[in-house]
């Protein structure tokens, strides 16, 4: 159950990309960031009240506010990384939250995953890592290389260590609650918290809100079901496994790129990392 959680999960969060790609193109990052936040505010509140509020467990606020703040500061240091640097180095380097995460949750809430499991984590991550700089034409080491050098890759190494504690929390708040209201409360922190940023920053832009209304309303929708149906499969098993198989976001954008532009070259050409990944999925069904 949790696998297929985990994979429906993966399919929303690749509309949720897609449509803030096209924001993107028209509006910075900063209000890009606020209308994911916030837009999914009420569809995680709807979520709520066809379900019923479940009973609040001490500690949920505090967990929703932790998760606020290392939700922030990963995606806006995520943001200075794809600024700064090009998108193909930041993509491969990003990995490296899924160790951080299997290393995290091991120390803080004792997720210890068997022999298999952390096979199937560690196959995951290679097999994206090396997807990524495969399609790119990268060598395996360039994304390392300029840790010395770039500054953007530096800002992606922040963003991959504050997003392992973003899963940490988030998981947390749906065990003291419900994926639902876990979901809408760990994003309203995070709303209230890049409020101030994005209109500080931003201002310009909110102006446009009213105009891209329907791209707004589908990146709160796709957002909060990636959240909700991830946060189910929280609650199932461990979260870096969860996380290790959302990794196939990449192959269902790879076949959406196959199917509608006709990059089967390309495709071809990640053909290594795409099976290294399946293999670390298949693995990762097994241990659980």
């Amino acid at each position: 159950m949790w696998l297929a959680l985990a994979l429906m999960a993966a399919l929303f969060q690749v509309l949720r990309n897609t449509t803030m790609k096209r924001l993107g193109h028209v509006l910075d990052e900063y209000i890009n960031v606020w209308g994911r936040f916030t837009f999914l505010l009420p569809f995680a509140l709807l979520a709520c009240v066809v379900r019923g509020f479940p009973a609040i467990q001490p500690g949920f606020w505090g967990w929703c506010l932790l998760f606020g703040v290392s939700q922030t500061l990963s995606t806006l240091a995520l943001s200075k990384a794809l600024k700064a640097s090009d998108i193909s180095l930041v993509t491969a380097l990003w990995k490296v939250s899924l160790l951080v995460l299997l290393g995290m949750a091991w120390v803080t809430i004792g997720e210890r995953p068997n022999a298999l499991g952390v096979t199937g984590v560690l196959l995951s991550a290679t097999g994206v890592y090396l997807l990524n700089i495969s399609r790119a034409r990268l060598s395996p080491w360039a994304p390392l290389v300029v840790l010395v050098t770039d500054r953007g890759q530096r800002w992606t190494l922040v963003a991959a260590f504050f997003y392992a504690p973003s899963v940490i929390t988030i998981k947390q708040a749906i065990l003291a609650s419900d994926a639902a209201m876990g979901t809408f409360g760990g994003y309203l922190a995070a709303s209230l918290m890049m409020t101030p940023i994005a209109l500080a920053t931003s201002a310009r832009h909110f102006r446009a809100v009213p105009r891209y209304w329907r791209e707004f309303v589908a990146l709160g929708l796709f957002a909060a079901l990636t959240t909700i149906t991830q946060g189910h499969a929280y609650t199932l098993t461990l979260s870096s496994y969860v996380e290790a198989v959302k990794q196939v976001e990449i192959l269902f954008a790879m076949a959406v790129g196959v199917l509608l532009f006709g990059e089967a070259q390309r495709v071809r050409e990640s053909a290594v990392g795409a099976v290294v990944m399946l293999v670390g999925m298949i693995l990762l069904a097994l241990a659980s």
